[in-house]
């Protein structure tokens, strides 16, 4: 079994599987939370295939960033499936969809917004730290 066999097999319960050799990561945080996690925390995910729930453009920037080698996506965007495409990263879907909106259904995703004009992976994760620090003092304030 591959590894992203694996990771798909264990999705489950989980919003993203991340395998390579036996070893799985899991996380239950919605979003580009566990990604940005997993960087953040320094942790070495080249190699590493995943299985997550829903990619957009932001979180394949993420993968691509991270040295990623396969994507299993519930739910891939149409900029999700670029990206991939431009970094020659294999993946597989159930649902292709236009694009990845809010979680109250009324907009575009923050995440995906911020990223929509990023050209490379670097640019798009110091825009995703940026939005999310900006989400965080917002929250904090209201």
């Amino acid at each position: 079994m591959t590894d992203l066999q694996i990771a798909k097999e264990n999705l489950a319960g989980h919003t993203i599987c991340l395998c390579k050799d036996g070893k799985c990561l899991y996380s239950e945080k919605r979003g580009i939370a566990p990604m940005m996690d997993f960087i953040g925390n320094g942790v070495d995910l080249r190699g590493f295939s995943v299985a997550d729930l829903i990619v957009g453009k932001a979180a394949a920037m993420l993968f691509a960033r991270s040295g990623i080698v396969g994507v299993f996506a519930k739910t891939l965007s149409k900029s999700g499936k670029a990206i991939l495409e431009k970094y020659g990263i294999p993946f597989s879907y159930d649902v292709l969809t236009e694009r990845i909106i809010n979680r109250d259904g009324t907009a575009i995703c923050p995440m995906e917004k911020a990223v929509a004009h990023a050209e490379d992976f670097e640019e798009a994760y110091e825009l995703l730290k940026s939005k999310l620090k900006e989400l965080a003092s917002a929250k904090t304030l209201g």
